[in-house]
């Protein structure tokens, strides 16, 4: 199986997928998944502007809705858990196609949930998986679903195209796959 490149937990169960990664050159030479550490998400925010806070706020609160576990706030969720080696999510700048591919063969029960980050870039590697037959069900203009491979499309990390309304849907759509 292809090495997935990334942020976080190598051995999350919640796989987020994005198109790019932190334009710093620590993340550029990333050849596997490396876990965050405490204080590296600030870091990134100061150093690449509103863009990556945004999207580590957004995960942030998608993670905190789906189990805040002993935090008082997505905030501090953010900064003590997410992305770290003992969290269960990562961030994910390599491709998914293969590994969904390889899912879609697998015989056994998978727990493990991708999230592709963005229509367009769902649009572009679903089309590279034609000849493996993996699509997914639009349920409306912003989320689509393939509940087989335990895969969801949603809006882009960014507080107008993700608001808290649609994470919290999208956390509905998890758990219905969780509870599969």
């Amino acid at each position: 199986m292809m090495n997935e490149i990334g942020l976080g937990s190598p051995s999350a169960s919640l796989k987020v997928y994005i198109q790019n990664r932190p334009p710093l050159i620590e993340y550029d030479e990333l050849s596997s998944t490396k876990p965050m550490r405490v204080g590296e998400i600030a870091e990134i925010a100061q150093l690449t502007g509103n863009h990556w806070r945004k999207i580590f706020n957004v995960y942030a609160k998608l993670c905190f809705e789906i189990d805040p576990l002993t935090f008082s706030c997505w905030q501090h969720y953010r900064d003590e858990l997410l992305l770290q080696n003992h969290s269960q999510h990562s961030l994910l700048f390599s491709q998914p196609p293969h590994s969904l591919v390889v899912l879609k063969n697998q015989c056994h029960e998978n727990t493990q949930i991708n999230i592709i980050m963005g229509k367009t870039y769902a649009s572009e590697l679903l089309k590279l998986t034609t000849k493996n037959a993996i699509t997914v069900h639009w349920l409306d203009e912003h989320f689509a679903i393939n509940k087989k491979l335990r895969l969801i499309v949603c809006p882009y990390f960014d507080y107008r195209q993700l608001s808290n309304i649609k994470i919290t849907k999208l956390v509905a759509l998890i758990k219905s796959l969780q509870l599969k």
